[in-house]
This record gives structure tokens, sequence and C-alpha cells, in this order.
């Protein structure tokens, strides 16, 4: 008996139960189709969420140790951030405040910041962030809303006039900076002019990575100076809990392919039973037993087959959900 024979024996007898053959099938199919779809899910739900934090990864955010009793950067800290940072990205003193900003008869609270390189942490929706900033200001979207402003436009901040250079883009992501509420000014107009965090615009996560682990070892080498926070390692923690939700999401949908597996191992046991007297004549006549075993070992291929086939088929469609399909 050759493997031909064999495979339309066992077409045929597919096809003399076909309520029970096309369940068996349906289970192969629905278990496809949950690996499918929760596999998608699952990555489509961590790259929302990584897309979310933007930039985030990129940036190195240094702060004097106020646990420690350090309250303001020195000098020799400036410099030896920048020696740290040097090749990995741009190094951004920060001087942070808080103010009522009044244009256009209309008022609202703005976060100050005081840098002479707004660019390297800012982008521009209206006008361009100049790469150093010597006069004027910078608004971010919603100041800019609640104001009326545009570029041209007047403010006043505690007395002071400033022309608006620029109109900053809305946040796409989590950032150390939030630029939607925020009024950038040249360092100059704050009575303060020591820096109060330093931002580092990295060129990658690596190099975040390594500007971070680099200042805490030249930085704080005798003592506690200053606190660094990788905001990396966020992205790391996110990615590395998606990554195994992914996994457990992937393993659920499993059980409904061994559940498959199940049925398609009872239905061929009640096949087996009912043709108990076929499969005697079969015997009886000459055929082997391994020819009856594959003739059987076929028809639960075909099940598996079909039924897997029919689910790809479900969930490459656009009907299905597709992903591919989509793009």
């Amino acid at each position: 008996m050759s493997r031909l024979p064999a495979v339309r024996l066992a077409v045929r007898n597919l096809n003399r139960n076909r309520v029970r053959t096309v369940l068996a099938a349906l289970g192969i199919v629905i278990g496809v189709l949950a690996i499918a779809t929760l596999g998608v899910f699952g990555n489509v739900l961590q790259l929302s969420a990584t897309d979310s934090f933007g930039g985030i990864g990129n940036q190195v955010t240094v702060s004097p140790a106020a646990d420690a009793g350090v309250e303001s950067f020195t000098e020799r800290d400036l410099a030896t951030i920048r020696r740290a940072a040097e090749g990995r990205g741009e190094v951004v003193p920060l001087i942070t405040g808080g103010a009522l900003v009044r244009g256009n008869g209309a008022s609202t609270a703005a976060q100050l910041y005081g840098t002479e390189n707004p660019d390297a942490l800012f982008d521009a929706a209206e006008g361009t962030v100049p790469p150093r900033l010597r006069s004027g200001a910078v608004v971010g979207s919603g100041v800019a809303d609640a104001l009326g402003l545009r570029v041209g436009s007047a403010i006043e901040i505690e007395g002071n006039r400033y022309r608006v250079v620029a109109v900053l883009a809305e946040a796409e992501g989590i950032s150390a900076v939030s630029p939607d509420r925020a009024v950038v000014l040249p360092p100059a107009e704050f009575a303060d002019t020591e820096p109060s965090q330093v931002v580092i615009q990295a060129n990658g996560r690596e190099a975040a990575s390594a500007a971070a682990a680099e200042i805490r070892e030249r930085v704080n080498a005798r003592e506690q100076r200053v606190s660094v926070f990788e905001l990396s390692s966020i992205v790391d923690t996110i990615s590395e809990f998606f990554g195994l939700l992914n996994t457990f999401l992937l393993s659920l949908a499993g059980l409904s392919l061994v559940v498959a597996g199940v049925a398609i191992f009872n239905v061929m046991l009640m096949s087996t039973n009912e043709r108990r007297g076929e499969i005697g004549v079969l015997r009886a006549v000459g055929v082997q037993k391994g020819d009856v075993l594959r003739t059987l070992v076929v028809e639960a291929g075909l099940l598996g087959v079909a039924g897997g086939w029919s689910g790809w088929r479900c969930r490459s469609s656009p009907s299905g959900g597709s992903t591919t399909s989509r793009r």
C-alpha cells in the first residue's frame, strides 16, 4: 500500500464524518488565531508604550545630591560632567523656576528654564529655536495657546518684557523636560545663575548609559555630590515587563493549540474504535500494521494542516485584523 492510497483513504475517512472533522479542525483554527492575535496584541502594546516615552532613553538628568547636603553644582562638577559626556551627547545646564506669564491681556503659570542652547532639548512648531539664546523667549505650546501667542508676540514675566522668538512643538512622549508649559529664557534673566540640574541629550541609549556610569564614577568618586537619573533604565524595565507579558499571552494562547491537539487525538481515537471491523478486514486481506497506522497519522496530519492553514488565512486576511495588510 503506497502513501498516495493512504492519503486517499484518509481523505475518504474524514469525509465520512464531516461534522466531527470540521469541529476538530476548528479547534486548530481557534488556536492559531489565538496565538496570532495575542502575539500581535502584545507586540503592539509594547511598541505603543515604548513610543510614548519618545527619546526619554537618550537623556540623563544630573542633580545636586540634596540628601548629602549638596545644593548646587561647582564649576569642577560641571567640567567633570562635560568630560564624561564628551563624544556621547550634548550637555545642557538648566536653571529652573516658576512664574506667572502675562500676554494679550491674559495670564498663566509656566515652568521657566534658563539655558543658552535650547535647541538641544526642544523642537519648534513655529519659528526656529536658536542654537544660542541671547535674548527673547521661547514658549511652550500650552502657554502659547493659553495666551494666544505667536512668533513676535510680547510676554511679561515679573515686570520684564520679552519677545517670543519661537513656539515649541507639543510633547509627543515623556521627557525629563516638559516643553508644553515651559518658557525658555537666557540664563542672565535669572537672579540665581547657578544651574539646578544638568540634562545630557545623548546620541543613543548606550551612550546615555555610558555617560551616566562615568559621571557616577568621576563626580562621586570621593563623596556623594550628584544624583544621576538614567532614564534609559525606565525604558529597559518597561521593555522587560512587556516581554514577560507577551510571553505569558503566547503561553496562554498555546493552551488553545494543546486543547486542539487533544481534540484531534479524541477524534482519531473515536474513529479507530468505530472502524475496528474495517481495520480487521484490511488486516485480513494483507494490509500491514504500518499501513493502517500511516493512514491514521495522515488523517491527523490533514486535520492539523487544514486547521492551521485556515487559521493563518483568517489571521492574514484584512477582516482578520492583520497588521501586515494595514501597513
